[in-house]
């Protein structure tokens, strides 16, 4: 479960900022539906990110994707090998570090781990736990430019490794390489609950849907169940395996060598099934078509979504999604988030966090305040990131719970809109 992510310095976000996904106890809408307890915790299932063309939303999606990248990869790299270093560029000499903090929930613990680091080597690094909101916070490890201390007591993994670390390398992927069981919990929460994709390139995880698909999974009956909802016109979905298609005009060479890679393997292929009906109307039989050639690309995006959607549902983890809405019709999009914000189809408290411009979605009756959050570039273009519940209002107030969402945020009153110059 994911409470707080915190990113300062990285491409339009310069200040530190932080993405909160803890419910307001002060807001009272929605709470047998939209939020979850775990661990005294009481937590959002989903947030939504607004803002203008350009204003950060995918930066800090992209942030997200960092950091989760640099915790998994650190333990392949080599000595001299630089890192994924992607600075605020607009000001002027700016050689700070780079920071990513999150804030996370896995078995009975809360976890703190952040880092700082730039081109070449890892600049701080610290990690805390505790078990309840009102729980002191125990030192794990914390890594500055004096050296790296470990509490023997609370991180014994750590003891006899503080000088092996190479200075571009995390100390905690280290002892996780070497069996470390506090640094492999963190890790495998980078590894499985904690999953980051984009809705524009979907066809990235169509093979992973195919496969469940194909493997006729519990998770594929509730997908097929999504689809049939959604009445996109087939009745069914049907995988089946084929020999992989060589392009005829490949040169003799390369089929050759398309051959060779491909032997004895087979790709999963897609139909949709779709009434054929006489002339009265009646249903007289069926046909099938190519999923990927015949159906929408906005269906054909669904389909791509629908295996990292239901895998976090049914896993209980944390989805990110840059442009959730996009090729997608506004009431499709408001299925998704329902799916999530309803206890019954979302049982084991998965959470899912996604850029949108789809202005529907603003409406008490699907999104709390607290779950609606706003990116908007200052006058040095970089990004602020704000939630409803932070703003005032000209009159000194803040926004009600029986506003027109959608209304004021067209008008203005919110910020994070483009603004357009007349002529």
């Amino acid at each position: 479960m994911l409470l707080e992510f915190t990113v300062e310095n990285y491409r339009s976000f310069y200040g530190k900022k932080t993405l909160v996904l803890e419910a307001d106890k002060a807001l009272k809408e929605s709470t047998e539906t939209n939020l979850f307890d775990c661990n005294k915790y009481t937590l959002l299932r989903s947030l939504a990110l607004y803002g203008a063309n350009s204003s950060g939303k995918s930066n800090l999606v992209s942030a997200m994707h960092a950091m989760a990248s640099c915790v998994l990869l650190s333990v392949k790299l080599n000595d001299n090998d630089q890192l994924e270093y992607d600075p605020f560029l607009l000001l002027k000499d700016n050689h700070h570090p780079t920071m990513f903090e999150i804030i996370f929930l896995k078995g009975e613990y809360c976890y703190r781990y952040g880092f700082r680091y730039n081109l070449e080597l890892i600049v701080e690094e610290w990690l805390f736990r505790k078990t309840t909101p009102r729980s002191k916070e125990q030192m794990m490890f914390v890594r500055n430019e004096d050296g790296i201390c470990v509490d023997e007591n609370n991180f014994p993994e750590g003891v006899g490794y503080e000088e092996k670390t190479n200075d571009n390398r995390l100390f905690l992927s280290l002892c996780q390489q070497l069996g470390g069981e506090i640094s492999r919990q963190v890790i495998s929460w980078f590894q499985s609950d904690f999953n980051v994709i984009s809705g524009l390139n979907n066809q990235q995880y169509r093979a992973y849907s195919k496969l469940f698909f194909h493997k006729k999974e519990s998770l594929s009956v509730d997908a097929l169940n999504f689809f049939q909802k959604l009445r996109l016109g087939f009745n069914n979905i049907l995988t089946h395996e084929e020999e992989p298609n060589i392009p005829q005009d490949l040169p003799m060479e390369l089929r050759a060598l398309f051959q060779r890679e491909t032997q004895g393997k087979k790709s999963i292929e897609l139909d949709s099934i779709h009434n054929v009906y006489s002339d009265k109307g009646k249903i007289v039989g069926s046909i099938n078509f190519s999923f990927e050639d015949r159906e929408s690309s906005g269906t054909n995006k669904l389909f791509d979504l629908s295996g990292p959607i239901f895998d976090t549902l049914y896993s209980g983890s944390v989805l990110v999604i840059d442009e959730l809405d996009a090729k997608m019709h506004p009431l499709i999009s408001q299925y998704i988030i329902e799916l999530f914000n309803n206890p019954e189809t979302n049982p084991k408290n998965a959470q899912l966090v996604f850029t949108t411009h789809d202005t529907h979605l603003l409406s008490q009756k699907i999104l709390r305040r607290d779950q609606i959050w706003f990116t908007e570039k200052d006058s040095k273009e970089q990004t602020d990131l704000y939630s409803l519940i932070d703003i005032v209002l000209p009159d000194g107030t803040k926004p009600r719970n029986d506003a027109n969402y959608e209304k004021n945020y067209i008008a203005g009153r919110y910020g994070a809109i483009p603004y357009i110059l007349n002529d």
